[in-house]
C-alpha cells in the first residue's frame, strides 16, 4: 500500500484534495487539512503531489504491491 504523507507546510488550499480523483484523499473540515483515507485505492497517479503549490504532499509508492489481475 502506498504511503501517503502531509507535513507541516500545508496550506490548506485544497489543490490535492481537488487533484484527487479516486477520492482517497479527503478533506477533514474540523482540521482544516488534508487526509489519506483510502491510501490503499491509490493508484500511483501522484497528481496530488504535482497540484500541491507548497510541496507538502508526499506519495511512497509500494513497488512490492501486487499488479491487479485483468479480466
Amino acid at each position: 500500500m502506498n504511503i501517503i504523507k502531509f507535513d507541516g507546510g500545508c496550506t490548506g488550499c485544497k489543490a490535492c484534495y481537488k487533484a484527487c480523483w479516486l477520492d482517497v484523499i479527503r478533506w477533514d473540515e474540523v482540521a482544516g487539512r488534508p487526509v489519506a483515507a483510502y491510501p490503499e485505492d491509490c493508484v500511483d497517479c501522484n497528481y496530488c503531489e504535482i497540484n500541491c503549490p507548497a510541496g507538502a504532499i508526499h506519495v511512497n509508492i509500494d513497488f512490492k504491491k501486487p499488479i491487479p489481475k485483468s479480466y
